[in-house]
């Protein structure tokens, strides 16, 4: 009996995650060349996502990195992981992903998420606040209405779903395009991926059963629509293969750390090189907070992820594995991506 690994896709998701002593535009560059290594390794899709004003992250513009990624790419499917909806003007929206469609045939996803700046200085620049989240499933439908040329008539902003009054307004390329459209959510957003019709990407595998919880319930409540016939689940989280299991828990270090600063600083830095981890005096509050997030991954020996992941899928029955992973080493990112890809038996690497 195969292994549920072998079952499933194995994707990726990169933030472009700024490293200390490095500048924005070299995690960028970054980004790209690790899209280049893991489509060699035979990984299915390569996401990049949105953060605004974040000092640790630069992947601010995703349709903007996804056309870098894909134009350096050629087989591996390209997308955001993703475009938060709430923070965009959906017909500007369907006008950038029916660009990357009309450039990259076949090969573009439009991963959406619900959230709004993270900040309330962000959120104002943004000219967002925190209640238009509320309005994310009209916002879907409206943006989904530009493709199928169904609606494409904009949300009164009144989250009832009311039109205003006028002709259709159509988006141009993307009528007519078809750019397979997926939910990022929990919660609530799990419902709305449900009553649309849509994939759902569920980023909490460290708490399994809330995830699974989440999951059950889009399961549940999935109508069938012109974009997905029965339920797609896609798994997301940190996953670290190294020589050892002290290896690879070195290597959750640095995102830890910056986690753990985040929560006591209210500021997401750039990543840390774990020896200046390793030999920093932190504060009570921010060891509990950085030995938290060294907990909960899958992380280890190939043999020690392969039955840890096997059971998330086992439990959760996904269809797709998206990784997160993030460290300040980047041979030693690259190397835990191909680790990964021999235990799931995908194709052997071109430049392994």
């Amino acid at each position: 009996m195969s292994s549920p690994i072998a079952s499933v896709r194995l994707s990726v998701l990169d933030r472009s995650r700024i490293r200390e002593g490095h500048d924005g535009p070299s995690a960028l560059r970054g980004t790209v060349r690790l899209a280049q290594e893991v489509e060699a390794f035979g990984y299915h899709r390569f996401w990049v996502s949105e953060h605004h004003g974040v000092p640790g992250v630069a992947g601010s513009a995703p349709t903007v990195l996804a056309a870098a990624v894909a134009a350096a790419t050629s087989t591996i499917r390209v997308g955001t992981g993703g475009v938060m909806l709430p923070n965009h003007q959906p017909l500007v929206v369907a006008e950038q992903f029916g660009v990357l469609e009309s450039l990259y045939p076949g090969r573009v996803d439009m991963g959406l998420g619900r959230s709004v700046g993270f900040t309330d200085g962000v959120r104002r620049a943004l000219g967002r606040d925190r209640k238009d989240a509320d309005g994310f499933a009209e916002q879907l439908d409206e943006l989904l209405g530009y493709f199928d040329g169904s609606g494409g008539r904009p949300s009164d902003g009144s989250g009832t779903g009311g039109q205003r009054p006028g002709p259709q307004v159509h988006a141009r390329p993307a009528e007519g395009l078809r750019v397979p459209p997926y939910v990022l959510a929990t919660g609530e957003g799990a419902s709305i991926a449900a009553r649309a019709g849509l994939p759902l990407v569920i980023g909490d595998m460290r708490h399994r059963e809330r995830m699974l919880s989440a999951v059950d319930l889009y399961r549940s409540g999935f109508r069938p629509s012109r974009w997905a016939q029965q339920p797609y689940v896609i798994v997301s989280g940190t996953v670290v293969v190294a020589r050892t299991e002290q290896e690879a828990r070195r290597l959750l270090g640095p995102e830890a750390w910056s986690a753990a600063y985040s929560r006591t600083h209210g500021s997401f830095p750039p990543l840390a090189a774990p020896e200046r981890i390793e030999s920093m005096t932190m504060t009570a509050r921010e060891r509990s907070h950085y030995e938290a997030g060294l907990e909960g991954h899958i992380a280890g020996t190939g043999a020690q992820v392969a039955d840890a992941l096997s059971a998330v899928i086992r439990d959760s029955a996904a269809d797709e594995v998206l990784v997160t992973t993030s460290t300040y080493d980047r041979e030693a990112l690259l190397d835990s991506f191909r680790r990964l890809a021999r235990v799931a038996g995908l194709s052997s690497p071109a430049r392994a």
